[in-house]
């Protein structure tokens, strides 16, 4: 492939967090695309995947990983094309799951590819969401830390989200009944029509969460899958069961100095655990993730959103709009065209 003149757009953090995220804390360069060296083969990004957990991934903060150095590329989860090579493992033509990051094209040695995507087995989009981070996350969280049995209740928070609504679905499967927590009456009815909760709970709208959250689990709450922290997740805590798991997987919905009500009382009388959850523990299991996502999906057992933003240079103000809740579905930038599809 002749890749003279060829330039290739990235966006880099220049900013950290003070604490809002905003576009401006992105900056949108170019740098010409270079040929890959022996060992290296050339990515063409077409989509990226906005997680919330990149509010903690820019933070200079303690973090489960280092933060994205100022002057650096963005990290995040990316599907591309190979489109030149000197690797032996990666031909010309094929498609890839990685962490290219925030850019049209990357250069890769392999160390940063997930695993190899076969084209037609679900949409190319999928690797990103059910079939990637966002699945698999759900799956471990839900089944080696939930550990969910048949007839129990299950309540997750941001039920509607790319996490969530996954994980009440696996949860359906598992015989559970499902009680979702989301932030309007678009997502509730998301979370029942589509998603299969047999609840859902709109907590923006409800004068008393913990009160809706108790007559919705009669029988109390057997797992809590949280994605968010703060007063919705302080809303839970009065309604857990004996033996009660909860799931502790995001923080989104907490402050830099959280402040609420102490949960002790309520996980020793019910004898209840909490662990936190997060998904790289589980990653060299991966595969054995994606082989049953990929089964339910084909069956038709679990259904998806996507929201999809054409152009890289949409991602800052996408990623704002969905830390704010404005999004409907897995968020996703389209960056490039797929395989035999025009621009």
């Amino acid at each position: 492939m002749n890749l003279q003149g060829v330039m290739s757009r990235e966006i880099v953090l220049a900013a950290r967090p003070g604490p809002a995220v905003t576009p401006a804390l992105f900056e949108l360069r170019e740098s010409a695309v270079e040929q890959p060296g022996d060992g290296q083969f050339l990515v063409r990004v077409i989509y990226l995947s906005l997680e919330p957990a990149m509010r903690g991934w820019i933070a200079d903060a303690p973090n489960y990983q280092d933060p994205v150095p100022l002057g650096a590329v963005m990290t995040g989860f990316t599907v591309g094309e190979v489109m030149a090579s000197r690797h032996p493992d990666y031909a010309v033509g094929g498609l890839v799951a990685g962490r290219q990051g925030w850019q049209e094209w990357a250069l890769s040695d392999g160390s940063d590819i997930e695993r190899k995507v076969e084209p037609g087995a679900a949409p190319l989009s999928c690797h990103l969401h059910v079939l990637g981070i966002n699945g698999i996350t759900a799956f471990f969280g839900l089944r080696e830390v939930g550990r969910p049995k048949a007839g129990e209740t299950v309540v997750v928070s941001t039920a509607a989200g790319s996490v969530g609504s996954i994980v009440g679905q696996i949860a359906k499967i598992e015989g559970c009944r499902t009680v979702g927590l989301t932030g309007s009456d678009e997502k509730a009815a998301h979370c029942r029509e589509l998603f299969g909760y047999d609840h859902a709970i709109n907590y923006k709208t409800e004068t008393d969460l913990a009160a809706a959250v108790a007559a919705a689990c009669p029988q109390g709450v057997d797992v809590y899958f949280d994605n968010v922290g703060g007063p919705v997740s302080d809303a839970v805590m009065p309604a857990l069961a004996l033996g009660a798991r909860v799931v502790v997987c995001g923080t989104m919905g907490m402050g830099a100095s959280p402040e609420g009500p102490r949960y002790n009382r309520h996980i020793l009388v019910n004898r209840a655990s909490m662990q936190g959850f997060l998904v790289f523990d589980h990653w060299h299991r991966r595969d054995e993730a994606v082989r049953q996502l990929e089964s339910w999906l084909a069956d038709g057992r679990i259904a998806y959103l996507e929201d999809i933003t054409d152009g890289l240079d949409k991602a800052p103000e996408t990623l704002c709009r969905m830390l704010a809740g404005d999004n409907r579905g897995k968020t996703l930038i389209r960056v490039g065209p797929e395989p035999g599809k025009s621009a």
